[in-house]
């Protein structure tokens, strides 16, 4: 089937793959080969390899170089294939069991003739092409029955279903689901035609599965549908707990609410109107120009949408009674997530994430809620760093992760801990952009004048000996022009 996405989601998602560092068990790179054998087996292998990955999606790539994942283009044209007098298409999902939706997307890339497949992860049993299962085995494909314990662990993991295909409503008719679901807004944010009638509003939910069709005419209701379209979450009685939280208090404490509001639609129908709200609420700052006064946020708004998307995407769902939450205070913001990262914190700016619910998160993206992979804590950094404010903390505690953003503080009024916190995460913003953290940039980033260098040397050397960075060249006699990377680097 090919795919109409926008061409601003491929470029992103391309983006992304070709940031991985080599062939995984969910991505083959390809210039031209499209041997229509080989397709049918790479679509078996890579479904059934992404679901041992924990991948929503596998995807194989044309035009892109495996050696180097260079954008050299490719002459693959999936809607002009043929397997003798039948469509390419056809023949491939005639020959698959299961039958899954597979999507050929063609689109342009610097200039370039590009085509990704996007395949599924297997759902409860090893998607077959031509009656044999294959499996990725590092860069090479293999038949299934080869590798015994890929076998058993693959059967392992089809007994435990995913969050966002777990029922959230069971058997309901047609008519309700579209009273219990925002289907416009599903349309609105693909900037799809919304179709003339009920079948094909749910056909093609279904093909995004928000819902399963079921016997009798009736339809189950998916977890994913009920989080991202739910007209209101508390008609799903276990997600009543998951709506978003915002709680805005006076002072620094928790003890005086001056406002309490819950976001009860669907994270995707109800994400813009929740950062409206937010953002509203979030304390302004007056600035002064050469010829007139304005005001600003006290927090940028690119670093709260980041944020507050993260909070969605990697809350853990098996814990109950608590969901994502935004608490504003005086002087700070804090958004906290059920569940610890999967991930070390002070790995967040430069390791892809994991998620645990990697279709909520492909969703989200598709409809540019959250853009590439691994750049929102990025940006994040980068906008703290724009406006001057202290570095963001990001902290474990009680099974909850939380991110939290201050107000502006001078340099002078930073203390040790915030000037080297500030200091670890302009040395991975460097280094992730390929540059090294030095004196100068350090400087700009306080915003200090040259005359007060020393001071910077300063915080260099605390965050050394703190053990977060280290010298770019240790063997360099020169502190001068010394540079410096993170500890991992």
């Amino acid at each position: 089937m090919v795919r109409n996405d926008s061409d601003d989601y491929l470029r992103s998602l391309l983006h992304e793959l070709r940031q991985l560092p080599r062939e995984t068990g969910w991505v083959e790179f390809k210039c031209n080969n499209a041997k229509s054998q080989d397709i049918g087996e790479y679509i078996s292998a890579l479904a059934n390899s992404a679901a041992l990955c924990g991948k929503a999606n596998a995807y194989v790539v044309w035009g892109i170089r495996n050696a180097d994942h260079a954008v050299v283009g490719t002459t693959f044209r999936p809607t002009q294939e043929k397997k003798g007098n039948e469509e390419l298409e056809n023949w491939l999902v005639r020959l698959l069991n299961p039958r899954i939706h597979f999507r050929f997307s063609p689109f342009v890339a610097d200039g370039k003739q590009i085509v990704i497949l996007e395949i599924p992860r297997a759902g409860h049993r090893p998607v077959q092409f031509q009656h044999i299962e294959y499996i990725r085995v590092g860069s090479y494909r293999k038949k299934l029955k080869d590798f015994p314990e890929k076998e058993r662990e693959l059967w392992r993991i089809f007994e435990v279903t995913p969050f966002e295909q777990q029922v959230a409503a069971e058997r309901v008719s047609g008519r309700d689901v579209l009273q219990l679901l925002d289907y416009p807004a599903y349309f609105k944010l693909l900037d799809a035609p919304l179709p003339e009638n009920r079948d094909a509003i749910l056909a093609r939910l279904s093909d995004d599965h928000m819902v399963r069709h079921r016997e009798g005419g009736h339809w189950d209701i998916l977890n994913l549908g009920a989080v991202l379209f739910a007209s209101d979450l508390a008609q799903f009685r276990h997600l009543a707990r998951k709506a978003v939280r915002v709680i805005e208090y006076a002072g620094e404490g928790r003890t005086n609410t001056k406002r309490e509001r819950q976001e009860r639609t669907g994270y995707a129908a109800g994400f813009e109107a929740l950062i409206r709200f937010i953002t509203a609420r979030v304390p302004q700052n007056e600035v002064i120009g050469e010829a007139f006064r304005r005001t600003v946020p006290m927090y940028p708004e690119v670093a709260i949408r980041e944020l507050v998307a993260n909070v969605i995407i990697h809350q853990d769902f098996t814990i109950s009674g608590t969901g994502p939450l935004v608490e504003l205070f005086d002087r700070r913001l804090e958004v906290t997530n059920p569940g610890e990262p999967l991930m070390d914190i002070q790995r967040f700016l430069d390791t892809p994430p994991q998620s645990r619910n990697e279709a909520l998160a492909s969703f989200l993206r598709r409809i540019g809620i959250c853009e590439e992979r691994g750049s929102g804590v990025d940006k994040v950094v980068f906008q703290t760093e724009l406006y001057q404010l202290p570095a963001p903390l990001f902290e474990v505690a009680g099974g909850q992760t939380r991110a939290v953003l201050f107000a502006h503080k001078s340099f002078a009024d930073m203390d040790k801990t915030e000037r080297v916190r500030a200091c670890y995460l302009h040395a991975c913003l460097q280094y992730v952009e390929r540059k090294q953290m030095r004196n100068s940039t350090l400087r700009k980033r306080f915003g200090v004048e040259q005359r007060n260098r020393a001071q910077i040397s300063r915080v260099i050397s605390e965050a050394v000996a703190a053990g977060v960075i280290r010298p770019y060249d240790p063997a360099s006699g020169s502190r001068r022009h010394a540079s410096y990377v993170p500890f991992w680097a």
